[in-house]
């Protein structure tokens, strides 16, 4: 892989009603469990693709993509609050201040256009951990994330903050840089290192080229009507997400190694503690026709091969009911999807116990997850360090195994199978 694309659902979505059909919580419906009385799923399920994905019935448009994704049923982490989960997913810590993934990604492999940064994040939440879930920490700081908005604005409102200055003709800009850059490096000669004001300086640089990128990027004027369909943009209901997710393979496709799409609002997200039928149906067709637009795009477009496309939330929920039909916070069984990039294809790998309690079968550690996307983007977890404080820091800690169970090792494991 070149490039990722993080499909950040916010809130934690419910394996157990999207991709982990548990047949038992029918059978003991209503029964006393481990955390209040079972209660089964209200989507029905069924396989799809020649490889037999399983998928509950909300996402039609992604079912036809089944054959492309690597469904991995076993992941777990180790925080059950949304903060420190948020932090656990994205940084790999919850207590600690950490550089996010997309910041290790860029630290490692760079940029392949240098008007445009590495990591950009499309209208990210900024509760729970905020913008320390693309921040780079005590990474340099020009691997940080740029954000495009945040979850508060429509991704058609969603703009570089500080980028357009329509006062100045890009000569004045250019001049006041240059004035500016030479008080800067003054004042670095004059007290020595300050990679703080370093990375300022090299920030305002990438400002003023990115106004030769970014407003080209943002006009959507220039796809056809074709695929503005294809991701849902004629639809009120899927044109916001729709849009983010079309932005994310226009930024990929000028370079930007890391970009997260995240899927949240103020109200719902996926957090249904209560009425999860009404909460999950709504979030669902606001993503699902954009993700199976965007992944046949990818495809068709020959980019899916190098672009890993990842899916997923910071837990899943429990099997028993909460409040009026809900389900609370489960992060210690839980499910994420990848798609291209070399994951291999058409394949569910781990399980949950028979409720979807625990991850039970070839268990998936969020630093196991972290360990194997940095090995398919050609990283090893183990050398991607950065000394801080007297210690060589990386993503997964002192920890993680690349899952090589979901990696695509040659041409045979590309091609879809049956899932048992």
């Amino acid at each position: 892989a070149k490039h990722v694309i993080f499909l950040f659902m916010n809130g934690g979505p419910s394996h157990v009603d999207t991709f982990d059909p548990k047949p038992a919580l029918k059978t003991h419906e209503g029964k006393q469990g481990k955390r209040g009385k079972y209660m089964p799923s209200p989507f029905t399920f069924d396989r799809y693709g020649e490889s037999g994905i399983d998928m509950c019935e909300l996402f039609p448009h992604l079912s036809r993509n089944a054959d492309d994704l690597c469904v991995i049923n076993s992941v777990h982490g180790t925080n059950a609050a949304h903060g420190g989960a948020l932090l656990k997913l994205h940084t790999g810590s919850d207590n600690f201040v950490r550089p996010s993934i997309g910041s290790w990604v860029s630290y490692g492999l760079g940029t392949e256009n240098g008007n445009l940064p590495a990591f950009v994040t499309i209208c990210p939440t900024l509760a729970h951990g905020g913008v320390k879930n693309w921040g780079s920490a005590f990474l340099p700081a020009p691997f940080q994330g740029t954000p495009i908005g945040n979850a508060s604005l429509s991704s058609a409102d969603a703009r570089v903050p500080y980028l357009e200055n329509s006062r100045d003709s890009r000569k004045l800009q250019r001049l006041k840089l240059d004035l500016l850059g030479q008080f800067n490096r003054r004042h670095l000669e004059s007290f020595g290192d300050d990679s703080g004001l370093e990375a300022r300086i090299n920030s305002f640089e990438l400002a003023f080229r990115m106004q030769t990128e970014i407003p080209d990027i943002q006009d959507l004027t220039q796809e056809s009507a074709e695929t503005h369909r294809l991701y849902g943009l004629d639809e009120k209901i899927t044109e916001d997400f729709g849009r983010q997710c079309l932005l994310a393979r226009r930024f990929l496709e000028r370079g930007v190694r890391f970009v997260q799409v995240t899927h949240s609002d103020t109200k719902v997200q996926w957090d249904q503690h209560s009425d999860l039928l009404k909460g999950h149906t709504k979030n669902a067709r606001e993503v699902d026709r954009p993700i199976g637009g965007l992944l046949t795009d990818l495809k068709a477009r020959g980019l899916l091969e190098d672009t890993l496309v990842w899916w997923g939330g910071e837990f899943g929920r429990t099997p028993c009911v909460q409040g009026s039909n809900g389900r609370d916070h489960n992060p210690d069984g839980f499910t994420m999807w990848l798609a291209g990039g070399g994951a291999k294809p058409g394949i569910r790998y781990g399980a949950t116990d028979e409720f979807g309690y625990y991850a039970a079968q070839d268990k998936v550690h969020i630093h196991d997850l972290h360990a194997t996307i940095l090995h398919l983007l050609g990283l090893d977890h183990l050398q991607l360090t950065h000394r801080y404080a007297g210690r060589d820091f990386r993503l997964t800690d002192v920890y993680g195994d690349v899952v090589n169970g979901v990696i695509a090792r040659d041409a045979d494991d590309r091609a879809p199978r049956a899932c048992p």
